[in-house]
């Protein structure tokens, strides 16, 4: 006999005593029913870590399984809006991705026979767009105390390569602790936020990133959209503010498809770290920022620059001189005791040209559906 309760920590209301009553329940009774499989789920990740996953009283040690439901991944994207009749091409794909983060919910708002820009007008900029009031929803049923999830996420918004933790608490205004230390193990496994170590630092550095694609969506433009107006997509689909936000998004989207990027380079059965590195100006020596670096056991880094372009990507001198300088600065952190191979994930390719053989590997759209 099965037995599911869904959405489990809405039962939990302040004066049920729904959680003792649980307790007893399975200590007393389900517990001893061998032919009884119990399942129970819930969104509310916080209430499900400390009060069934955690417990330290009554329900300890109780679970012997765990299901984590990840959002979808662009090839699960495409199949299930092909299924819904939804048909886009993949360079569309991938933005509406970049909306949505794979979440199924979200997807299921997008119609078809319609366009990209205004099936995204209508779902988040038209008066009472589906998901014009989602971001507060979202905090709302995942948090019962939901305030300081919300400040983390929205000081991590403004942070595109994230912070330590201690940068974090000073600007959220949470004090160290055991509670922000909750609070950030439930936001990464929420899928809101993700940990990382830059390149050539210590472990102990621990940076938080926010790469939720739907709150920094949000945060960035639905939220931010003062003139209310209802085709804001449409009529600004080829702004520069829309497309320094894609190419940053498309940054985020490789780095969640980091797999497939491995796979695409024929490197998935090498063991390899993946990192995002940056170094600061030090006297005459200009900063550097590397989208991503695959650290390879066989001594090679994969420098990955990702460009989400209309056509094929042109290299052109100015870029040309940026590539060697990241190159060289890159040398210089790792005593030249690593080979470094110029790797470019694009939309549609790359344009060959005087300075394209800086070049040696190249992913495009297709490699990251595999």
């Amino acid at each position: 006999m099965v037995v599911f309760i869904d959405e489990l920590p809405w039962l939990d209301t302040p004066r049920a005593n729904f959680l003792s009553a649980f307790e007893h329940f399975w200590n007393d009774w389900g517990a001893g029913k061998h032919k009884l499989l119990l399942v129970v789920c819930g969104s509310a990740t916080s209430w499900m870590l400390d009060n069934l996953i955690n417990n330290k009283g009554g329900l300890y040690g109780r679970t012997n399984c765990e299901m984590h439901l990840h959002p979808f991944t662009l090839t699960e994207t495409e199949m299930y809006l092909h299924q819904r009749g939804v048909t886009l091409d993949r360079y569309d794909l991938v933005q509406t991705y970049m909306l949505t983060g794979g979440v199924a919910y979200y997807l299921s708002y997008f119609q078809p026979g319609v366009s990209l820009a205004e099936n995204i007008d209508s779902i988040f900029f038209a008066e009472n767009g589906f998901l014009q009031t989602e971001y507060d929803r979202l905090f709302t049923s995942l948090f019962a105390d939901n305030e300081g999830y919300r400040r983390i996420v929205e000081v991590l918004s403004g942070n595109r390569y994230g912070l330590t933790r201690e940068v974090l608490a000073k600007k959220a205004g949470i004090s160290l602790g055991g509670t922000l230390s909750n609070m950030l193990k439930a936001l990464v496994k929420n899928d809101l936020v993700t940990t990382y170590w830059n390149f050539g630092e210590s472990k102990r550095t621990q940076h938080y990133k926010l790469t939720d694609m739907f709150c920094l969506f949000y945060l960035g433009f639905v939220q931010k959209n003062p003139s209310n107006n209802r085709t804001y997509w449409y009529d600004n689909q080829n702004s520069p503010k829309l497309n320094s936000w894609r190419g940053r998004a498309f940054e985020d989207v490789c780095f969640v498809h980091q797999m497939e990027v491995k796979k695409a380079l024929g490197i998935s059965g090498v063991q390899a770290e993946v990192y995002p590195w940056h170094a600061t100006t030090e006297g005459n020596v200009p900063g550097a920022q590397i989208d991503m670096l695959i650290d390879r056991a066989d001594r090679v880094l994969n420098l990955c620059e990702m460009k989400f372009f209309q056509d094929e990507f042109v290299i052109s001198k100015e870029y040309d001189e940026r590539l060697r300088r990241k190159i060289s600065r890159l040398q210089e952190e790792t005593g030249g005791k690593r080979n470094v191979q110029v790797t470019l994930v694009t939309t549609f390719g790359l344009k060959k040209n005087m300075y394209s053989s800086r070049v040696q590997r190249v992913v495009t759209l297709d490699g990251l559906f595999k």
